[in-house]
């Protein structure tokens, strides 16, 4: 786990760094969720909309509608296929995707069409960490500690 200004970014995911998603090959699927930078400037999660499983997806779509008190946005798709499941803990527990991003705090799992195009469109290990890095910097952005 690499720590970018007090953001965790884990060096084994994918990352749409503009869009602040991650998304990691699970077999022949692929989970995605939230990065540590997103619920950070979201600040308290206070609800989640998840869409649903079954569906076929396009890259940039929205897989959820995330809302806190300063924020209501879509967690966009890093990838094109269809929607295997989605995490419905988070409609009960939306501050999972404050306490453990990268883990209990996944979005949903996505079968892709074509995973190596869609992975060469993403940036992973010290890459990504660096892009996201000249990212947070270029923004101004500082996780909480």
């Amino acid at each position: 786990m690499s720590r970018e200004n007090g953001c965790d970014l884990p060096e084994d995911l994918y990352y749409l760094v503009e869009k602040h998603v991650w998304a990691r090959l699970d077999g022949d699927e692929v989970v995605v969720g939230l990065t540590d930078v997103a619920q950070n400037m979201a600040k308290t999660i206070i609800s989640v909309s998840l869409k649903a499983a079954g569906k076929s997806i396009r890259r940039g779509r929205s897989l959820a509608t995330v809302e806190s008190g300063k924020w209501v946005g879509p967690v966009p798709c890093p990838v094109e296929g269809e929607v295997i499941s989605v995490n419905e803990h988070l409609v009960a527990q939306p501050g999972l995707l404050n306490s453990d991003p990268y883990g209990e705090g996944w979005v949903a799992r996505v079968r892709p069409n074509d995973w190596a195009s869609d992975a060469a469109e993403l940036v992973t290990g010290v890459d990504g960490v660096q892009a996201y890095r000249a990212f947070l910097d270029a923004e101004g952005i500082v996780c909480s500690e």
